[in-house]
């Protein structure tokens, strides 16, 4: 490819950075909860602004324990449908009732009129996803909207490591925010996740549920249904390491994002529009596609003929209409089924030149022409 759809970077010095921090545990046989996880997680609420950063497995383990926290079995939790099967997954898990609500179709985020159309007498709780890493302002009606009916907020960042709305930080508007180190992400870990919270009793018992539900780390008294939550030094140093990259992998991508803008200014595929008061990190770069364009077919041939490729979508199909969340569907979410259908991501990542992202639109227009 001449241009790849993704690309991980660690510069030499980071390389042999992490490698010496492996041999440092593998040394003390420190394997898993020591000193390197805990210097990931201060830096990590540093970065976010929060006062707790819990470090996990994945970003669906760190999504699935503040949910088990704030006991969302009780009820129904209403869920973004155009996100990650993990979004869903982690909510079922944690025993909640799920109900799918729809987007808005002007920014891919959660649709608070939606939202407050799908209250119930038996929901506990919102899930909303910063797509592609944007916090769009309208967080801030969810927000209203969760504390109006008594309800709480999780923000599934995933997507949204060092994005921000109006200086605050993603993963901080509601009670607690969840983060992924898969390696597509901003910060790639090789795996594990990360939890945000200001709120100590969240803190706390994310700390037991990690661990198989223990009280302590010397003990064998089971308080929690937990599970094997933690994450391994190795990984830890892996993810330490692009933390302290991530104001400078942020600002790479915003400079390959305004390329983009700039060469899609008179173009037929249209940007999602991101306000001036939203930092995004571009974890994925949006645009939707003219009508009667198929994207299989386009993202097909601008791989062979033209070797560039597409990131992945966010998402192909809402999680309404896949075959595992069939029974809990409850009717069409047409805004999310059209988004979903008509959007492309283009590549971007920490290492991507301009004159890639030059090439990138080139083909696209040129595939799109003929």
């Amino acid at each position: 490819m001449r241009v790849p759809a993704a690309a991980i970077h660690f510069p030499d010095e980071d390389r042999e950075e992490i490698l010496r921090r492996i041999d440092e545990c593998l040394k003390s046989g420190q394997l898993t909860l020591g000193s390197i996880g805990k210097e990931l997680e201060a830096e990590f609420a540093v970065a976010h602004a929060s006062p707790h950063a819990i470090a996990v497995s994945s970003g669906t383990s760190a999504l699935e324990i503040p949910l088990r926290v704030l006991e969302a079995s009780r009820g129904e939790v209403l869920v973004q449908t155009n996100s990650f099967f993990a979004t869903a997954a982690a909510t079922l898990s944690s025993g909640a009732r799920i109900r799918f609500v729809d987007c808005d179709p002007a920014t891919m985020a959660l649709d608070p009129a939606a939202v407050e159309a799908a209250i119930g007498p038996d929901t506990v709780g919102v899930v909303t996803v910063h797509i592609g890493g944007y916090v769009p302002p309208s967080v801030r009606e969810l927000q209203r909207i969760c504390e109006e009916h008594g309800l709480w907020l999780v923000e599934d960042a995933a997507h949204a490591h060092g994005s921000s709305l109006d200086g605050q930080m993603a993963g901080t508007f509601g009670v607690a925010g969840s983060f992924s180190f898969y390696p597509t992400k901003v910060i790639a870990g090789g795996e594990g996740g990360m939890i945000v919270t200001a709120d100590d009793r969240i803190a706390e018992e994310a700390l037991i549920y990690r661990d198989q539900g223990k009280a302590s780390f010397l003990t064998n008294d089971h308080t929690r249904l937990g599970y094997n939550w933690r994450m391994s030094e190795p990984h830890a140093a892996i993810a330490l390491s692009q933390m302290r990259r991530l104001d400078e992998f942020v600002a790479h991508r915003r400079r390959i994002a305004a390329r983009y803008d700039e060469l899609l200014a008179d173009s037929p595929l249209r940007p999602l529009e991101i306000p001036s008061n939203s930092t995004c990190n571009y974890y994925k770069y949006i645009a939707f596609l003219p009508e009667g364009v198929d994207r299989a077919e386009l993202k097909q041939r601008l791989r062979s003929e033209y070797q560039v490729a597409l990131s992945g979508e966010v998402y192909e199909a809402p999680l309404h209409l896949q075959s595992v969340f069939a029974p809990y569907a409850d009717g069409p979410l047409p805004g999310a089924e059209e988004l979903c259908a008509r959007h492309v991501c283009l590549p971007v990542s920490a290492i991507m030149s301009e004159e890639q992202a030059d090439l990138v639109v080139e083909s696209v227009h040129a595939a799109l022409a003929s």
